[in-house]
Parts: structure tokens; sequence; C-alpha cells
């Protein structure tokens, strides 16, 4: 038994370590520098290298023409969608706060992208998601409140197109969604979330362990 405990414990490390890894496989440049480093200042949390990675590969896959996003923070996760998107691809993105808009703004025009390649929208992701066309985004990526992420994902519906794909960052909520202590009403609301994502008939879903957890699910045809 105690030879066991001991194994259990270096696969765990092991697999700490190959998590680090994957989570730094991509090297980001001067502008993703500059845009985490105006997240920092302003205290607002952004994905991580692997979940911009990730993002920017499910965005490539699914050749996404038009992404909604909400929560812009300062770009981070914007400039990997648009990377990924084709090069007449829209981001719509959606953040209460016009001065994280201007960060991003900044960024993706460092980044190279010209300024009709993203929409930005001040306000309440749940006023405004509303106004977006039924069945016109190929990828809606969720990183607002988690407390309206149920809402989130019965926007997303409506907005995907048969095929399309809907995203939720930090699911895991630095640990808190799997630990059997008493966790604030965010952390009840995720696991919600992630058992309603996956008893859905109509997504077909996975949860990839990049940065604090991404939710990814999709839409069936």
């Amino acid at each position: 038994m105690r030879q066991l405990r001991g194994q259990e414990r270096v696969i765990t490390a092991n697999r700490q370590t190959s998590w680090a890894f994957a989570d730094a496989y991509v090297a980001e440049d001067d502008t993703l520098r500059w845009a985490r480093d105006r997240a920092r200042d302003a205290g607002v949390p952004s994905v991580s290298p692997g979940t911009g990675a990730a993002l920017r590969l499910l965005a490539g896959t699914a050749d996404a023409k038009a992404v909604a996003e909400i929560g812009t923070g300062t770009g981070v996760s914007g400039i990997y969608l648009l990377h990924g998107m084709r090069p007449d691809g829209v981001l719509t993105t959606v953040d209460l706060e016009p001065e994280r808009q201007g960060f991003a703004k900044q960024a993706f025009r460092s980044a190279g992208f010209a300024g009709n390649r993203a929409r930005f929208i001040p306000g309440r992701a749940l006023d405004v998601l509303p106004r977006l066309a039924d069945g016109g985004y190929d990828l809606v990526f969720c990183d607002g409140d988690r407390l309206e992420s149920l809402d989130y994902l019965a926007e997303s519906l409506r907005l995907l197109r048969p095929g399309g794909l809907v995203c939720f960052e930090g699911v895991f909520a630095d640990g808190r969604t799997v630990d059997s202590a008493a966790q604030p009403a965010e952390v009840l609301r995720l696991r919600e979330l992630l058992r309603t994502v996956r008893e859905s008939t109509e997504l077909v879903s996975s949860l990839v362990p990049v940065g604090d957890g991404l939710l990814c699910a999709v839409r069936r045809g």
C-alpha cells in the first residue's frame, strides 16, 4: 500500500509537470506580453498561453469567420482567436469596461490586425448578446461573470450555427469545482454548467485541462 501511494504521488507530480509544460508550449510575442502586463496592472485575469493556443486551434479547426467573445479583457484571448480565424473573419467582443477594450484595440493593432477585424461592444453581455444574429457565429468564447454562465450557454446555443463551438474559460475555479468543501455561489453555478453541458443531447463536449480549465462543446447539426 505504501509503495502504491508513493507511485500515485509520482504520477501526480509528473502530471503537474506535464501540464505546466503543455501550458507553456506556445511562445508568446511582445504584443501578447504587453497585453498581459496591462491585464496585470488592471487586476484582470487573462487566459494562459495553453488556453490561448487551444482557442486558436479551435478557431482554426472551425475555419471561423464570425466569433463572439464575452469578456474582452485587454485582448489576450482575442489575439489568439484572431490568429486562428479566417483572414476575413470578424471577432465581436463584449466587455463592461471600455478602458480595457481600449487596451485590446491597441494590442490588436500592434499584432497586425486591421481595424475591421474586430467589433468592440461595451456593455453587459446579457444585454448585448440578444442583439446578435441567430445562428450567425462559428464560435462563442465565454470568459465573463461565472454567475451568468448558464445564461451565456443559452445565448450561445442560439448564436451558434450547427457544428459551431462554445467554450468556457476557468471552469476549474482554482480547484474549487472539485473540492468537497462548501463553495460560493459562482462555483456552484460552474458545477451546474458542467453538468448541463455534459448531459445535453444538443452538445458534444470535452473538458480540456489547460489553464484553469476550458470547457468546450460542439453544437450538433
